[in-house]
């Protein structure tokens, strides 16, 4: 495919996100459910403002190469990591709203490892201090995300395990699934890969590929699925949470 070709194929594909996230939140709030999901739809709000509107600007306005935008870009992107980090405790606290006892153990459960996420990125920089903020911001985005990836894996599992009738939080943690996996998938080949421009390369249409495709998830889930919350464990299913806690 030639340059032109890319190029034309990755602003598709960024336009049809950008089109996407308003449709999430326009589904949001059309189907009444912006209380219920509310920190969902700041996440994708957050997608739209920083990824699509203050990016493009900071990039134009400093240049792609500039320390300004490189600096703004790992930002963004840690807040991003962050967000989806609350938008998984959400998740959690949806699945288990009915089981306040079990909802504690998680909660604590999520708190240690959002700080083993943060101590191991203070522990890998204990080795050099060169460029200690961004290395820092970059290396803390990672682990986030690898952690969301591990929680929201646990969670999938969980809500099959448990059977849990919640069809809607199903999808949408199955589209924050995907989304995950690309992300995790960069990384790791940044990290393996000798050559990085091929992997940079790929990450330009893999990341974006799997957004897309979490709002197409996310668009059906929230528009196709009856407004129903979880009710809490089937009866006699309290002990499979043991057993699903045990396989991991």
């Amino acid at each position: 495919m030639s340059l032109k070709g890319d190029e034309l194929l990755l602003y598709g594909v960024q336009y049809a996100t950008y089109a996407l996230e308003v449709c999430v939140i326009a589904s949001l709030a059309r189907q009444s459910r912006w209380r219920r999901l509310k920190g969902l739809g700041l996440y994708v709000a957050s997608l739209f403002l920083l990824d699509g509107v203050a990016r493009p600007a900071v990039c134009n306005f400093f240049g792609p190469k500039s320390s300004q935008f490189f600096y703004f870009y790992w930002m963004t992107d840690a807040v991003f990591a962050l967000g989806a980090f609350v938008v998984i405790c959400g998740f959690f606290r949806r699945a288990f709203s009915k089981e306040e006892k079990i909802w504690s153990f998680v909660r604590l459960l999520l708190i240690f490892v959002f700080l083993i996420a943060l101590g191991l990125t203070a522990l890998s920089l204990t080795r050099h201090y060169t460029n200690l903020y961004s290395d820092f911001v970059i290396e803390f985005s990672q682990n986030l995300y690898f952690a969301c990836l591990v929680l929201n894996t646990f969670l999938y599992l969980t809500l099959q395990q448990l059977a849990i009738d919640d069809d809607e939080l199903g999808l949408l943690v199955c589209g924050l699934g995907v989304q995950f996996a690309g992300e995790a998938a960069v990384f790791a080949l940044l990290h393996l890969s000798a050559d990085h421009g091929i992997a940079r390369a790929l990450a330009r249409f893999v990341v974006p590929g799997c957004t897309l495709a979490m709002l197409w998830i996310w668009v059906y889930g929230i528009g196709k699925t009856p407004q129903t919350v979880s009710e809490g464990f089937p009866a006699g299913r309290e002990d499979a949470l043991a057993e699903v806690l045990a396989d991991q």
